[in-house]
């Protein structure tokens, strides 16, 4: 089923405490690598899929991330502040549901980001999204084709792309902060502060979390001696898009 996704919840409120002291005086969201902010990378991407309504969260330096988007044209940001309390993944989609609308919508991440090999990831993922099978959809990476990533993976994906949790094993995935999720799951959601992972389990359970692997590089930046690196892989990607393919070392 093709779905045309028009809406995305960009989550950008968070403290970034590994990125110090670049984060002492502003938001993670804003650190720049290869020239363009973290929060643009996931922006420039929504709007290459058609997004026209991103919602931006904001807690830590809020008017920074603000500022920097007041003259962005697509897709039109609007702002969901946060900047009393801090709701964490889930909180935060509920408190701007009223923005978000009905329809199903993409989630980012906006401190991951990923070069795309070929069609956009964004507008595959869409692709692959089936309302009537499935509550949350998960673009996902092979570990061999990220940079920056320190862990193990999370998800084992099944040939029809149902998900369930990898425990570190060594054949899964990792998420690569975008899906696509259905409102309906925080019909009775909590208001307060609460992870998406609770939400992953129950989608798990219900057999309704599925996963697409995407297709390029995949690059996430956790301390400030990963921006080298972070840096290396883009260059690396954009001057052979058919590495991205294979996984770059």
């Amino acid at each position: 089923m093709t779905a045309h996704l028009k809406t995305a919840m960009v989550l950008a409120a968070g403290l970034g405490k590994r990125m110090r002291p670049i984060t002492d005086t502003m938001p993670k969201p804003l650190v720049k690598i290869s020239g363009k902010t973290l929060l643009d990378w996931g922006l420039d991407s929504l709007a290459e899929a058609g997004v026209t309504k991103a919602v931006v969260n904001v807690h830590y330096f809020p008017e920074q991330i603000v500022s920097h988007v007041a003259g962005r044209a697509a897709p039109k940001v609007v702002i969901s502040d946060e900047s009393e309390r801090l709701l964490d993944s889930a909180g935060g989609i509920v408190h701007a549901l009223p923005e978000l609308g009905k329809a199903p919508f993409y989630i980012v991440n906006a401190d991951t980001f990923w070069i795309d090999a070929g069609a956009s990831n964004l507008a595959r993922l869409a692709l692959a999204w089936d309302a009537a099978k499935m509550d949350i959809l998960l673009m996902l990476a092979d570990i061999k084709s990220a940079t920056g990533h320190s862990g193990g993976t999370d998800f084992l994906i099944a040939p029809d792309g149902a998900l369930r949790r990898s425990k570190g094993d060594a054949a899964g995935l990792i998420y690569a902060g975008a899906a696509i999720i259905h409102p309906r799951l925080f019909r009775d959601a909590p208001a307060g502060p609460h992870s998406l992972n609770a939400y992953f389990d129950s989608a798990i359970a219900a057999g309704r979390l599925f996963g697409m692997t995407m297709r390029g590089h995949w690059i996430t930046v956790g301390t400030p001696d990963a921006i080298p690196l972070a840096e290396a892989a883009v260059a690396g990607a954009l001057a052979n898009p058919a590495s991205a393919l294979n996984g770059l070392k």
